[in-house]
């Protein structure tokens, strides 16, 4: 690893330890041994997720930045914490890796997101969704949210 501070070529990590969602993740302090300078980096695994065939047939790679910041935008000034949004995220990525296909229509991660949204906020959810799904008129968001009653009510009586 190169030092960003003076750019030399070998630094030395001083401690790691496992951090992140489930241990995935390994934040190491670093030292350079020619500046003396401290920094950290963090390490995690990638593993390859399905491409995302998106609306117009285009394929793209699948963007976990792009996805977070869906979210975050649905639940802009809602109370909800940045751990339960991270954990939304978690698990919209765990379906995908689950998933055998190659390619994932955009539609399908979408209904992910929604269903993580779901439980997290209502009105985040029913945001989401009028994007989303395009409402065009107040009788869409009319029927999203009794939609949203019936799913209440039958997860109620589960």
């Amino acid at each position: 690893m190169h030092c960003p501070f003076c750019n030399a070529d070998e630094t030395k990590v001083i401690d790691s330890r496992l951090v992140g969602d489930e241990g995935r993740e390994v934040r190491r302090r670093r030292e350079c041994p020619k500046c003396l300078e401290r920094f950290t980096t963090y390490e995690k695994i990638e593993l390859s997720l399905a491409r995302i065939i998106k609306s117009d047939g285009t394929r793209t790679n699948f963007d976990e930045d792009k996805l977070r910041a869906g979210l975050l935008k649905a639940l802009e000034k809602r109370p909800v914490s940045t751990e339960q949004v991270d954990s939304a995220v978690s698990n919209i990525i765990s379906r995908l890796r689950s998933c055998s296909e190659r390619e994932v229509n955009a539609r399908l991660i979408g209904e992910w997101v929604m269903d993580e949204l779901r439980v997290l906020d209502e009105v985040a959810y029913v945001r989401f969704a009028s994007v989303y799904r395009s409402f065009q008129d107040v009788n869409a968001f009319h029927e999203e949210i009794t939609r949203l009653q019936t799913h209440q009510q039958e997860s109620q009586k589960k």
